[in-house]
């Protein structure tokens, strides 16, 4: 049996194991796209590259047998920029938005087509769950947000945008009035504690998303009550103050502490009662940004604008305290982005922010390209609430209003492995800039949905055609930079995929093949 050595590690392994082989029994990760397993590795992606001690050039993993006495390096910068290459050449033809324009526009990053389509199958609680999980306040939101996501709305390009914020409105509305309203579940404990100066929408909403990591908090104010603008700026008949009142205490409830009439004047002060402060005030006091005993400059707190973090360690800083925000929902996004920061502080780690959104984009659609969207989707018009400007939806209003979205993100976001492996080694989808594929989408089979432009031509989906003995099944077509993978004959694809459809969409490392009810957060 060949003993090597792999990342300084060494493993033995039967006769005619691969290179990847050894490196799973160790528990080495080894990207791979166009691996499945050994009767299924086309050697076609070249992501899977490590370099051989003594040999020029790279190797590809899955194909590559393991010798006695090999020396393995799987992390140096040459095999790196390597794979980050192959993947960037596959991301330069990969057509398809990982995400719906209208979520990657949404400042809190909130699953907007989730949600929808949550409605869609009368899930509210599961719909509100989705909300919740990014928005401290969707039913406040629901009335006040201008509606940055629905300017990315595609459907706007064929009649009028979904009216997602009235969809966040109504499944906020109806949680509010049932008799146990959805409070998240929270970490244990951690026996740490922060303070948070401002009870506005950035100060609650962090203390929203830390609670539920099990640290106590405690909002303070110089105001009688919290809110902030949301409070004392936003008219009645706008933001019922009824709305508000209710959506602040679920989050005392969930365990906040309020000290308002408090007016902070040294805020790293606090670090001797609690173990981070935040600083959430939005516009600075008359007194000055230094009345805080803060580093500041006119335009607010020093913090760095990534992890939120200020100068002084521990001491954290959201929405206009550090930088100017038109929105509420911004606020509330920069309280949920400093809160992942002082939650890691807290946990004993270099406060990064939170994970980034990786996503590729279609970006503008070609004449026509709407068309293929639209399939699948409700053709009616905007719905408008019966109850007329202002109120808002009934339940079969929103599950109307919820059939008309197009699905435009991806159905495989999270086990795509082009996305995944993309964003572990920072590959640029623009780096290799190209005349973009037509969108299309098949979607002619009763439980798959297949997007040509995602698909990669790793061929997994065409050998198992192969081993089941599909009639038709799947294969290649064309030749050079033209090959595509789609049933022969120009039969559809539901003829190609009788036995198999389920497995190959399984097996797509990307979300070309992908179940038509695939439900991915």
């Amino acid at each position: 049996m060949p003993k090597l050595t792999i990342d300084n590690r060494e493993v033995e392994v039967p006769d005619g194991a691969t290179i990847l082989d050894a490196a799973q029994a160790i528990g080495i990760e080894i990207p791979t796209l166009c691996f499945l397993d050994h009767d299924h590795a086309p050697n076609s992606c070249f992501v899977c590259v490590v370099k051989l001690q003594g040999r020029p050039g790279l190797v590809p993993a899955c194909a590559t047998v393991a010798a006695d006495g090999m020396v393995v390096e799987c992390e140096t910068d040459e095999v790196l920029e390597a794979r980050k290459t192959a993947l960037e050449l596959l991301l330069s033809d990969h057509l398809g938005d990982c995400v719906g324009p209208c979520h990657n526009l949404c400042p809190a990053h909130m699953n907007i087509p989730l949600m929808i389509r949550q409605i869609a199958a009368g899930s509210l609680r599961d719909a509100l769950i989705t909300v919740k999980r990014d928005i401290a306040l969707p039913a406040v939101l629901g009335r006040i947000c201008p509606a940055p996501c629905e300017k990315g709305c595609r459907r706007g390009q064929h009649d009028a945008p979904v009216a997602i914020c009235l969809l966040k409105r109504h499944v906020a509305d109806v949680d509010l009035a049932a008799p146990e309203p959805y409070l998240p579940e929270c970490q244990p404990p951690s026996g740490k504690s922060v303070a948070i100066v401002g009870a506005g929408p950035a100060g609650l909403a962090a203390a929203w998303h830390l609670l539920q990591n099990g640290h106590a908090c405690t909002l303070f104010d110089h105001r009688e009550k919290p809110g902030g603008m949301l409070q004392y700026a936003v008219p009645q008949d706008t933001l019922p103050r009824g709305v508000l009142d209710a959506e602040i205490a679920l989050i005392t409830r969930l365990g906040a502490e309020l000290a308002l009439g408090t007016r902070i004047a040294d805020a790293p002060k606090l670090l001797d009662r609690f173990d981070a402060v935040l600083l959430a005030v939005g516009k600075l006091n008359e007194g000055g940004p230094e009345a805080l005993g803060v580093p500041a400059s006119k335009q607010g707190i020093q913090a760095d604008r990534t992890t939120h973090a200020t100068p002084i360690e521990g001491v954290f800083a959201a929405g206009c305290t550090f930088r100017q925000q038109k929105m509420a929902v911004r606020a509330l996004a920069e309280g949920k982005a400093a809160a992942a920061s002082s939650h890691q502080f807290l946990a004993g780690q270099k406060p990064v922010g939170p994970p980034a959104l990786y996503t590729t984009r279609i970006g503008k659609l070609k004449e026509g390209e709407i068309a293929a969207f639209l399939t699948g989707a409700s053709q009616a018009a905007r719905t408008e609430p019966s109850g007329g400007p202002g109120s808002g939806f009934t339940v079969d209003e929103a599950r109307r209003e919820a059939a008309r979205c197009l699905h435009c993100d991806c159905r495989k976001p999270a086990s795509c492995k082009l996305r995944r492996f993309s964003a572990a080694c920072g590959a640029s989808p623009s780096r290799y800039d190209g005349e973009r594929r037509r969108f299309e989408q098949v979607s002619g089979h009763p439980d798959i949905v297949y997007e040509p432009g995602k698909c990669i031509r790793c061929g997994l989906c065409v050998q198992l055609c192969a081993d089941a003995r599909e009639d038709l099944g799947l294969t290649f077509i064309g030749r050079g930079f033209d090959v595509r993978v789609a049933v022969p004959f120009g039969r559809s694809i539901a003829e190609g995929l009788r036995k198999v459809a389920a497995a190959c969409a399984a097996a797509c490392p990307t979300g070309a093949l992908a179940l038509r009810d695939a439900e991915e957060l």
